[in-house]
Parts: C-alpha cells; structure tokens; sequence
C-alpha cells in the first residue's frame, strides 16, 4: 500500500480572484495528475493574500504567510507555479521566494532545516521565452532552503511571443506539456515517498 502523501499548490499569478488564472491552471492541472498517485492536495494563490515584505517566518501586522506556510510545512510535495512577465518570474513569486528565506534559520526536533524531506516542482506559463531561466531561479532557492527536486520536474509552456493567446484560452492541453505534467508530477510522488520512509539523516 503507498504512503498517503499530500501537496500544497502556491500559484503566484498577478490576477486576485476570481479573475481566471493559467498559472492557477497548471497549479490544478499538476495536482490532479498528483491524485492518480495518492497525492491529495490544496491551491493557494498567493496573491489573494497579504504577504508582507520581508525574511522573516511572521511579520506581524496584517501578514498571512503564516497560513500559508504552515500549510508548506504540512506538505510532502510544494508545486510552486509562475507566470513569466518580461523575461522574469513574477513579482508575487519573488515575494513567496523571500519569504522562505526565514527557513534557513528554522530547525525540526532533529536539528534538521524545516523543509528537509520536502519535494519541490515547478510550473511556468507565459506568452514569452524564459521558461530554463525562470526554472533556474526557481530550483536554486528552493533547492537553498531545503526542498529536494526531482528529475525533470519543471513543467512550462510557452506561446508565441506578444500574442494574445494565454494557457487558460488553449482548447486542449499540448502534448508535451500533457506528457511533462505526468512526468513531474510521476517523479515528486515517487521521491516523497521515499523520503517520507528515509528522511535525510540529522548528521
């Protein structure tokens, strides 16, 4: 019997609710093909939030990263999902990055940084080139913190530059990106599960 595992999805669109989101599709798209592996799961947009600026784990006030960090810290599998805007990640997803800076300085009751034994992929939507640089960017931080990555575990799609087209207007999901999104999703539940049985060792 397979291990229950669960995932948070953090869309970092630009669009607050209820306007229609590609990256909040993706988002859904990447944890429904988690659930055909025993993967339940959540979607977060993160923009809908007030995340206040900052490297902290709480910065007071009106700051909701709490919520949703506690909801990172209860998940095996974080699929944190981007749209790209001149070349770049978003500015929501730079945000989400800073704030999980403060993990660095959090320990579990073993010593071990918080997100260790954690499974990070990505996804990245945009009518422009990026995709590697943004998937880079992405991987380097979350890797930093402590997140593992799988093989091939970025999932992007990209439509021809300056048109008008979104992901969310496509008839049908492409092939490929239908065949990444297997793939990712495939490669995350299988290696957080194994290190749900054999976490990385405290020395």
């Amino acid at each position: 019997m397979k291990t229950p595992l669960t995932a948070v999805a953090v869309s970092c669109t630009l669009k607050p609710s209820p306007a229609a989101s590609s990256s909040d599709l993706l988002a859904t798209q990447l944890l429904e093909a988690l659930s055909a592996h025993g993967v339940t799961g959540d979607l977060v947009r993160a923009v809908d939030l007030s995340l206040n600026p900052g490297v902290e784990k709480d910065m007071g006030g009106d700051d909701e990263w709490p919520r949703i960090r506690e909801q990172v810290l209860d998940a095996d599998i974080l699929i944190f999902v981007t749209p790209t805007w001149m070349g770049q990640h978003s500015s929501v997803a730079q945000r989400v990055l800073e704030r999980l800076d403060a993990e660095l300085g959090e320990t579990d009751a073993d010593g071990r940084p918080t997100l260790f034994d954690k499974v990070a992929i990505a996804g990245i939507v945009g009518n422009e080139d990026g995709a590697h640089h943004i998937a880079a960017i992405l991987f380097q931080s979350l890797n930093d913190v402590g997140f593992t990555v799988p093989a091939q575990s970025s999932v992007y799609w990209n439509g021809e530059a300056m048109h008008t087209t979104d992901y969310k207007d496509l008839d049908e999901t492409p092939e490929k990106v239908a065949s990444a999104i297997e793939t990712a999703a495939r490669n995350a539940a299988h290696l957080a599960r194994l290190l749900a049985a054999h976490g990385y060792p405290a020395e």
